[in-house]
């Protein structure tokens, strides 16, 4: 099974429409495309939405290489997409999630998996990027991850994106990526057309497993507990009445399935997003609909992305008045991404033997979306 990794608010982008490189996690911006778009060669109504065809903005922009088993693709993000026209924002049809890659045959796809476990050089911020941070996370068994290595190197990234504006600095890093993201401007224009999102960066944590949380929570029930044995006796009554009240309430508007995602969110109340290749989404709801096959290869679809409702806060907190009343309507829980079990790119083997190895493609993936539903719809459930 899966680690589940969790992505985590970093810094403030200064510009929402800032460039930084497809090895870049984040939420809002513009997406950063590993070519021109116009190179890509991809249906450009692939960023519309389906609903009313408006352009869509970037909401999640995730670096996910994968390395298990024989899969070993290092240039792969995940964009995730969504309408910011009123109204749209709570159809399903006005959520699309795009997967893009880079083909490479299999000799350049081992040597770049032997890289990975090369120190990266502390003069490349693209180093520190394209770790591979993935694949120690998806071992269940490895109790030997040093996660605090791993969220300082997602710190670095976060970091690095976000300096090219600052003030100057001794390290060659800087100048680096200052001179990589100048580039990466000329090539691409400032898109002024696309609607966009507030941006920040993401860093990452590992989450806490099953017997570390049970843990924290056996410790939290045994503190409260001392602390209700000091409380003077005449509060007695009135915080026995709070504590059924509360469990009727909880009782009442929530069943087994939602109560277990409260408690995970609350275990981590900033996540903006839960990632596993091949793991298992945290449900809000027990009703889920069938992702499907891949509409490439026919292999099925397995979980890879969610993302959580602590984004639209942050997303609200900065988002300007025109956007605003956009986000009100959007009313998710959760936006589940769910891709190619083989990430194939089967349809490009063709092109790929034609041009020449080192092709990107992009290819769209299935996203499920599970709505905060209104209170007669808990009770009408619950009671029946």
């Amino acid at each position: 099974m899966s680690r589940v990794v969790l992505g985590l608010p970093g810094p403030w982008a200064e510009d929402n429409r800032e460039p930084s490189d497809h090895y870049t996690t984040k939420i809002g911006g513009l997406p950063d495309w590993p070519l021109p778009i116009e190179a890509l060669k991809f249906n450009p109504t692939l960023i519309h939405c389906t609903q009313c065809g408006s352009k869509l903005c970037l909401v999640a922009q995730v670096y996910a290489p994968v390395s298990s088993g024989t899969l070993n693709i290092e240039d792969r993000l995940l964009l995730v997409f969504g309408c910011v026209t009123p109204n749209c924002g709570s159809s399903p049809l006005s959520w699309r999630a795009l997967r893009i890659q880079k083909v490479e045959n299999e000799s350049k796809e081992s040597s770049s998996a032997a890289s990975l476990d090369k120190a990266p050089s502390a003069s490349s911020p693209v180093s520190v990027s394209k770790t591979n941070w993935w694949e120690n996370l998806s071992d269940e068994d490895n109790e030997d991850l040093d996660l605090d290595d791993l969220s300082k190197a997602f710190s670095e990234v976060a970091s690095l994106s976000s300096e090219p504006k600052k003030t100057s600095s001794n390290r060659n890093s800087e100048g680096a990526v200052k001179h990589s993201l100048s580039l990466i401007a000329q090539t691409r224009g400032v898109d002024t057309e696309t609607p966009v999102m507030p941006c920040f960066y993401i860093y990452s944590q590992a989450e806490p497993s099953s017997k570390d949380f049970s843990s924290m929570c056996s410790n939290h029930s045994s503190l409260s507990v001392k602390e209700k044995e000091g409380d003077v006796d005449d509060h007695g009554q009135e915080e026995t009445w709070e504590a059924e009240n509360y469990e009727y309430d909880k009782a009442l508007n929530a069943d087994r399935t939602y109560l277990k995602f409260k408690k995970q969110l609350d275990a981590s109340p900033e996540q903006c997003f839960r990632y596993a290749f091949g793991g298992t989404p945290l449900l809000a709801t027990a009703e889920v609909d069938n992702a499907g096959k891949c509409g490439l290869c026919g292999a099925s679809r397995h979980f890879e992305l969610q993302l959580m409702p602590p984004l639209i806060y942050f997303l609200q907190e900065e988002v300007d008045d025109c956007h605003k009343g956009s986000l009100e309507n959007w009313n998710w829980l959760i936006l589940v991404v769910y891709t190619c079990s083989k990430s194939c790119s089967n349809s490009f083997d063709e092109e790929k033997s034609i041009h020449g190895h080192g092709q990107w493609f992009v290819v769209e993936e299935t996203v499920l979306v599970q709505f905060d539903k209104p209170l007669n719809e808990c009770l009408q459930r619950y009671f029946s």
